[in-house]
């Protein structure tokens, strides 16, 4: 699979692209808030980060807009050419000893266009794909760059840190930048599949509002919402506290900041390995409370007994919790929000993430004023939990309202396409699921015609047959249909019910995208298509 990626020169080229983007886009803002803590302590870089996500929140939602209206090959290299030259801006400033508001300004305008690129990767990806193998090989290839950016990105800061300077880390990033444009250059000479172009203006704010109207009138969705918007919060408070604790409190230099904040990627790394036991569970606040509990304790913990050894212990611990309320927060809202409207409201976190990582910034200056670092540390460890008490009869009440298909997520676990999907993957795709009562002598499938769902068989049994000729049955956790949409022919056989059948049908979009984006459901499904066709 991860072969098949490569051997498609679009993909491979992309990949590579968006290898270095990650790279660069930890780095350059651990390396900015350092440089603003040198120039005026806490206080200067919770104005930056301010300064520099406020913008990027603004233009996240209209940056998506880009790729859906024009070429999506072009939007993403003239993105890595303008960050190239953002990060160039940035680092001649830096390096130059130019005046600090010059380089915040340019700073700012990387992060503003950082938020171009994954739209775009988004949608060339399955453009440039031949296969649901290459397309698949280049999810899981996306997903393992993401995951190891969190923690390799601040860890290599550190690195250059100990032996340079933030300019350094900005000019490293412009040259990894300049390598992702030239990576994707090529693929803007190749023909388009469709050369219509829809103005940018129209429908650009549409969906923002009927993002902000679902929260606005869901009193549920709003509760979530602003609980994981108050996550962000605290995770951007966390970014300035990095830079303090290694800089005032523990004497780490420069390059502790990086190191403190790869810390904490470890510690996402194991909360995420831990969440699938969310998968099917009934109730999510009581994990959604040990997760802030544990992002709490971790914080806590280190403004008591601020040692060098227990801080990279403890911010592991808290990224843990951290990733675990973010986990159940989103699985919490993807059962409570109205599934037609379920995109808009999660486009609209995204947006508000951005707004809330900066307020976090913002007010650590104030509170390293008040009590120092230690102040600082307790009050964004006990954030959450204080918000949980305030609200826990509300919350309490979603978790009893929100709808869980448990029947459905156990009829998924059972078949090997599904079985080792993320828990909110594997739930939302059992929320798609339409239940489909047949009669006996029902034909379910018939030979010949269009593919367009798949079947789990959660009770009875059904007959398969070809030419008119049966020749198998299948039961309560047999698949049908996988084969016309997999391989994108005709019906291959005719089904009929041979005993009345209770099934749940996927609609083609979400199963070919569940099964292209994911490597373990991709594997499987290979095997399926083997087995059936020989």
């Amino acid at each position: 699979m991860i072969r098949a990626t490569f051997a498609n020169r679009g993909l491979r080229r992309v990949t590579f692209g968006y290898l270095f983007f990650s790279a660069t886009e930890y780095a350059v803002w651990i390396a900015m808030l350092v440089y603003a803590y040198e120039q005026g302590g806490a206080t200067a870089a919770g104005v930056v980060a301010l300064v520099q996500l406020l913008p990027a929140a603004l233009f996240a939602p209209i940056g998506g807009v880009l790729s859906d209206r024009r070429r999506p090959e072009a939007v993403l290299t003239w993105g890595y050419v303008a960050q190239a030259a953002a990060l160039s801006a940035t680092a001649a400033a830096l390096l130059g000893g130019g005046p600090p508001v010059l380089a915040y300004f340019f700073a700012t305008l990387v992060t503003t266009l950082i938020t171009i690129t994954r739209p775009a990767q988004a949608v060339l990806g399955p453009g440039l794909a031949r296969t649901p193998a290459e397309l698949t090989g280049f999810n899981v290839l996306v997903g393992w760059i993401e995951s190891a950016a969190v923690l390799i990105g601040p860890a290599l800061t550190g690195v250059v840190l100990a032996f340079g300077s933030p300019g350094l880390v900005f000019a490293f990033a412009a040259g990894l930048a300049v390598g992702a444009t030239l990576l994707v250059l090529p693929l803007v000479g190749r023909r388009p599949r469709n050369d219509a172009q829809e103005p940018i203006t129209a429908g650009a704010f549409e969906d923002v509002v009927a993002g902000v109207r679902a929260v606005a009138l869901h009193p549920g969705v709003r509760l979530l919402v602003l609980f994981l918007v108050a996550q962000n919060v605290v995770l951007g408070a966390f970014d300035v506290i990095a830079v303090v604790l290694a800089l005032d409190v523990l004497d780490l230099g420069e390059s502790g900041a990086g190191y403190l904040n790869a810390a904490m990627g470890a510690g996402c790394m194991v909360g995420a390995a831990a969440t699938i036991t969310l998968i099917g569970r009934r109730h999510l606040v009581p994990p959604l409370l040990l997760g802030a509990l544990g992002l709490a304790a971790g914080f806590v913990l280190l403004a008591v007994y601020p040692t060098v050894a227990g801080a990279f212990v403890l911010i592991a611990v808290a990224g843990a919790g951290s990733m675990v309320v973010e986990v159940a927060g989103r699985t919490l809202l993807q059962r409570l929000a109205p599934s037609d409207l379920l995109a808009r409201v999660f486009a609209l976190y995204e947006s508000l993430s951005q707004a809330a990582i900066a307020l976090g910034a913002i007010l650590v200056p104030v509170l390293v004023a008040v009590g120092g670092a230690e102040a600082a540390l307790v009050a964004a460890g006990a954030f959450l939990p204080l918000l949980i008490v305030l609200r826990f009869r509300a919350l309490r009440a979603i978790d009893e309202q929100a709808t869980v298909p448990i029947v459905e997520i156990s009829l998924l676990r059972s078949m090997p396409i599904f079985a080792l999907l993320p828990a909110p993957e594997l739930e939302g795709l059992a929320h798609s699921l339409t239940a489909v009562n047949a009669e006996s002598g029902t034909v379910i499938i018939r030979e010949g015609e269009p593919g367009d769902r798949f079947y789990a068989i959660a009770d009875g049994e059904v007959e398969i047959s070809s030419g008119g000729e049966p020749f198998a049955t299948r039961t309560r956790g047999d698949c049908l249909g996988e084969i016309a949409l997999l391989l994108d022919v005709p019906r291959t056989k005719t089904v009929t019910a041979a005993t009345d059948v209770l099934l749940y049908a996927l609609e083609r979009e979400p199963f070919l995208a569940t099964v292209t984006g994911h490597a373990s459901a991709s594997q499987a499904a290979d095997v399926i298509v083997r087995e059936r066709v020989a």
